[in-house]
């Protein structure tokens, strides 16, 4: 008979557990800068949870107030979802984990649930485990993004994304990314531009977002904590090979 457990990192078990994403490289740059962004967002009441079986780690979810996510979305008084990942699906690893967001949301007195998707990458939760789990969907935004909302019985309102995005992508011109280090990935992802952006003769602007207002007023995508735009367009929300950047690029230049 198996043993599951959920298991909520504290800064203390972060140190030794650490983060589950980038755990292979736990010497890199993106790996460090998640437990720093972790550690300093369990201040503000994030929840890292990890589901165990048998003493090994099977999944996790990390969730947090609208008003502290990393998602660009109008949610207040909802518990956002980062991310979800199991190791195997059928299990009901998932269902565990969105379970205990909404048990804690409900015992926080918000009026839902909400989490960003979107059917073109996996770096965003899969839409499906949420639908089967009573979600919704209620908006949606250029280049995929769906939200997706389990509202309670005193929801007021439903979440609802900007509209301004045309506006937020031509502001830029120059090669710019927009990221902040909620995920490990984006280091590699920044790297990737980078090196394509360098081979080019093409110069990068940085922008890490400092507050969740100037994330809400400059994301380019509902996604947010990682984007790249040059001239006007948007180039890429998500990793991308070093010779698909130069490939975009061209295209632009």
């Amino acid at each position: 008979m198996t043993d599951l457990q959920i298991v909520e990192l504290d800064p203390n078990m972060l140190e030794g557990t650490g983060s589950y994403c980038l755990r292979s490289k736990k010497k890199s740059l993106g790996y460090i800068n998640k437990n720093k962004w972790l550690n300093e967002r369990f201040e503000e009441g994030l929840k890292y949870v990890q589901l165990m079986e048998d003493n090994k780690q099977v999944g996790f979810i990390e969730y947090t107030d609208a008003e502290f996510s990393s998602r660009v979305v109008h949610a207040n008084h909802y518990l956002v979802i980062h991310c979800l990942w199991v190791s195997e699906t059928g299990k009901g690893y998932g269902t565990k984990l969105i379970n205990k967001c909404l048990r804690d949301a409900k015992r926080q007195s918000k009026q839902g649930v909400v989490v960003v998707t979107n059917t073109q990458t996996s770096w965003t939760p899969s839409k499906e485990i949420f639908i089967k789990n009573g979600f919704k969907m209620v908006d949606t935004a250029p280049y995929h993004f769906e939200l997706l909302v389990y509202p309670f019985e005193n929801s007021i309102s439903l979440p609802f994304f900007p509209i301004n995005w045309e506006e937020r992508i031509n502001k830029f011109d120059d090669l710019t990314i927009l990221r902040s280090f909620q995920c490990p990935y984006v280091e590699i992802a920044t790297e990737n531009i980078m090196e394509g952006a360098t081979a080019l003769g093409v110069n990068v602007n940085i922008i890490d977002y400092k507050t969740r207002v100037e994330l809400l007023e400059l994301s380019p995508t509902p996604y947010g904590i990682f984007s790249v735009v040059y001239k006007g367009k948007l180039i890429s929300f998500h990793r991308l090979t070093i010779h698909s950047v130069m490939k975009r690029l061209k295209e632009l230049m």
